[in-house]
């Protein structure tokens, strides 16, 4: 077994660890068998379930969690995930409603505008670093709460439904959404563009020059400006606005597959568990998809849960900080072993 392998299986074992100690705690006032039927049921054991639950909520995820390997990896803490993501979505509801008759361009422009937003919205956040020192972790944090705030007024005042009865906006025409993959499932062709986002931000940190700059500055800035005469501020801000055009996106495709109209509370905590999401792939976009779709299952299983076996939904978030406090642990406990069995070996 490869290092990265044995790495890999330690982590997963540390996951699963994680969430059995975490149904462990539940035992005496709730009955197991039934938690983890309710679990599977709503996560993984039915096609539905799978396909337009699971799959369908893990694409947002992908999409924020590659992002923010980006940005991790190149030292910058960026926090504001969900204030980029409702950017995006803003900027997606606006051209599907004044577009939409335009069909499947109206579309793409929907989509590039999404990223755009997002990473006009980090970009903010890495003005204000460049120019103030102001750290992008305070910055991006108060910037989800005036995006929210955006929001609602848009959906209470200039984008509100032609009623005026809900506070949301007018549903965007079918041109103007993302086609189904699978007939009569909720799954998009979404799902593509996170493909894509992961193996295009694996790409970019691992066979591109732009993508060493990042990874030299994230391992140390001082070094990388008086070796490598790299220019720390602006690697550092590309990477955020780049983390803040993937959370744009990440916007735009809700919209455009999934709500099809803009409302108060879009996202059920994307851009936080994203974090979550990036971490347990150890900031690497190419395990991405699989820690995404982890924690989607977490969150669609938690939800069976409490329909079918009344355990509260909160679980899922408890599942997923022992998951990345038992994945962090295990990385460690790796690091300390490793260098005792490769002397063992040699």
């Amino acid at each position: 077994m490869t290092g990265d392998r044995a790495r890999t299986a330690v982590w997963l074992a540390g996951a699963v660890a994680a969430v059995l100690a975490t149904l462990w705690v539940l035992s005496p006032t709730h009955d197991i068998s039934a938690v983890l039927t309710a679990f599977w049921r709503g996560s993984l054991g039915t096609p539905s379930a799978l396909i337009s639950g699971t799959m369908v909520r893990a694409v947002p995820l992908a999409l924020l969690g590659a992002g923010l390997c980006i940005a991790f990896r190149a030292g910058v803490f960026n926090i504001g995930g969900e204030g980029q993501l409702l950017l995006g979505a803003i900027a997606a509801t606006a051209v599907g409603l004044g577009l939409g008759q335009f069909g499947p361009l109206s579309l793409l422009i929907a989509l590039a505008l999404s990223a755009a937003a997002g990473a006009l919205w980090a970009g903010v956040a890495a003005g204000l670093r460049l120019r103030f020192g102001v750290l992008e972790v305070i910055s991006t944090i108060m910037l989800n709460f005036v995006a929210a705030n955006i929001v609602a007024y848009l959906v209470r005042g200039p984008l509100q439904e032609p009623t005026d009865t809900y506070p949301q906006t007018e549903l965007i025409p079918a041109a103007a959404r993302l086609p189904q993959l699978i007939p009569d499932t909720r799954l998009h062709a979404g799902i593509v563009l996170a493909v894509l986002a992961c193996l295009g931000g694996w790409w970019l940190l691992q066979r591109t020059a732009a993508g060493f700059r990042v990874r030299a500055i994230g391992a140390s800035p001082t070094a990388a400006l008086a070796a490598g005469r790299i220019k720390v501020d602006r690697v550092a801000a590309g990477a955020l606005m780049t983390s803040g055009a993937l959370g744009g996106l990440a916007g735009g495709v809700e919209v455009t597959g999934v709500t099809f109209a803009l409302y108060e509370n879009l996202t059920p905590g994307y851009g936080f568990a994203a974090i979550a999401v990036a971490i347990l792939a150890r900031l690497r976009p190419q395990w991405v998809l699989a820690s995404a779709f982890l924690f989607a299952a977490l969150e669609t299983g938690a939800l069976g849960m409490q329909r079918d076996a009344g355990v509260p939904s909160v679980v899922a978030t408890a599942i997923e900080a022992v998951v990345i406090l038992a994945a962090i642990g295990a990385g460690r406990a790796w690091r300390r072993v490793s260098p005792v069995a490769a002397g063992a070996a040699s």
